[in-house]
């Protein structure tokens, strides 16, 4: 099969197109035909070595998937990994050759074919195009477990989303609005918050122009923020700690400025803050019912219309690298995705 393969940390115009085996099917795996599969920033940071984890070289890239079943290991029984008694997102797995399913991966995703564990795949309910459940369960997923599980997110608080054009910003701006937030996003352009407003924000705050913290205190009329979603981290970050208000929470997502922030204690005593870490990859290993619980919840929001995913590329797998570099650019809108 066709595949990006990186075979040295050196970012993305180091990683080739070739022709790899198939991997094997281990036992409690499914084989997926990828039809489309979504590019995250994390996906960036492993091929130049700034990721978390650091896969053998080596490897292909990609964490994200959509497309068909074509192939079940023997001993796969029980749906997505869920027990028996539980409400199975698939039905059972000997049926289901052919069936449209998402697929969440460490790596592998940038290829013809993947091979996923039964616990990592997730049903793609009728009418979503393979482009769109690409682009769904990391963004998404990020957004809803985030806000919801981790920063306790309440109707009518004040929640502040950084990045808010980028996948996981744009996500967030949707399922804060969902949840029943004052939303304020915050993007570097004009044509970004204007996006951002499109998808839910009430307010919008281009910090390329205008003051960031004098904005978010004008908007909250000197309370501050209860909840802010945080990809970007650097400046961002450190201001963002200063914008809270009494018992607010700050959710540290990533660190797209590059720069890792450190945590003045001082300030978060004063006003009984909660700086909040949150890595949705973390759920998918240890708690994955989590995950397949919030994306059944998601799955539902799409379907009456209340998210409204932005897919603004697609390239073709020849070019993955290239959709890869352009999210270090700052050049993306919403997700893009790759179409082998």
């Amino acid at each position: 099969m066709r595949a990006l393969v990186c075979e040295k940390l050196e970012g993305p115009k180091a990683l080739v197109v070739c022709d790899v085996e198939r991997p094997p099917l281990p036992a409690g795996h499914l084989r997926v035909a990828v039809r489309a599969a979504g590019v995250n920033f994390a996906d960036l940071l492993m091929v130049s070595g700034g990721y978390q984890e650091k896969p053998s070289l080596p490897f292909v890239p990609g964490m994200e998937a959509a497309g068909e079943v074509v192939e079940v290991a023997p001993d796969v029984s029980s749906p997505c990994g869920r027990r028996a008694d539980s409400t199975p997102a698939l039905p059972p797995f000997e049926s289901i050759v052919g069936e449209r399913v998402i697929a969440m991966v460490p790596q592998g995703a940038f290829a013809e074919e993947v091979v996923v564990p039964a616990g990592r795949v997730h049903a793609l309910p009728d009418g979503i195009s393979f482009e769109t459940g690409a682009a769904f369960p990391i963004a998404y997923g990020t957004a809803h477990l985030g806000l919801k599980h981790r920063a306790n997110l309440r109707r009518d608080e004040v929640l502040v989303v950084h990045g808010a054009a980028g996948g996981v910003g744009l996500a967030a701006v949707e399922v804060g609005r969902a949840l029943g937030a004052q939303v304020i996003a915050t993007a570097g352009s004009p044509e970004r918050v204007a996006l951002a407003l499109q998808h839910g924000a009430h307010h919008g705050i281009d910090y390329s122009r205008e003051d960031l913290r004098g904005r978010l205190k004008e908007l909250t009329q000197g309370r501050g923020a209860d909840v802010i979603f945080d990809p970007v981290g650097g400046d961002v970050f450190d201001t963002s700690v200063r914008s809270l208000g009494w018992e607010g929470r700050l959710l540290v997502i990533g660190f797209a400025a590059g720069r890792i922030p450190q945590v003045p204690a001082g300030l978060l005593l004063v006003k009984n803050l909660s700086v909040v870490g949150f890595y949705w990859g973390a759920y998918l290993a240890r708690e994955p019912h989590v995950v397949h619980e919030s994306l059944d919840a998601l799955f539902a929001m799409l379907s009456r219309g209340v998210l409204r995913p932005v897919v603004s590329a697609t390239y073709p797998l020849d070019r993955a690298g290239e959709a890869i570099a352009s999210l270090g650019e700052r050049k993306a809108t919403g997700k893009v995705v790759i179409v082998p």
